[in-house]
């Protein structure tokens, strides 16, 4: 009895770690062009996506977005919001952009509004306390100094 509720939990926690959208880097390096790609792992409550918003955090600029067949791109200096789809809640995809960091390190939290056809979820929640678990955190990016950045080999 106890494998078999370790299991079931173990497949609920695997099932909640993809169950945000989330940000595919982890880190950049501070002042450079990075590719930012945002995965939107379901709808809202069963209903598809229609509608992601992804609003820029301080030090974060000159972001151009990636076109998506059936999605258009509406931008300006603070946001880039895609509409279209619609995205059926059974399926994931990305949405992608290129933007600029600032040259100094830090967390970079980006608040991201996922429109559905039926109701909305806002990921924006920013961390606290220590070992509380966030319902709708935002997505993250580690801006590292200039300096920390690995070799490239080329």
């Amino acid at each position: 009895m106890n494998k078999m509720i370790a299991i079931a939990a173990a497949l609920l926690l695997a099932q909640n770690a993809h169950a945000h959208v989330t940000l595919e880097q982890r880190s950049a390096t501070a002042g450079t062009y990075q590719k930012l790609t945002f995965r939107v792992g379901h709808g809202c409550q069963g209903s598809a996506t229609r509608a992601l918003t992804v609003v820029m955090p301080e030090g974060v600029g000159a972001a151009k977005p990636m076109p998506k067949q059936g999605w258009k791109i509406a931008i300006s200096p603070t946001e880039i919001t895609w509409t279209g789809g619609p995205l059926p809640d059974e399926y994931y995809d990305e949405f992608s952009m290129q933007a600029k960091l600032s040259p100094e390190a830090g967390k970079r939290y980006f608040k991201v509004v996922q429109t559905c056809v039926k109701g909305s979820m806002s990921w924006d929640e920013l961390p606290g306390e220590a070992n509380v678990k966030l319902k709708a955190p935002a997505p993250v990016l580690d801006v590292l100094p200039s300096e920390a950045a690995p070799a490239h080999v080329h």
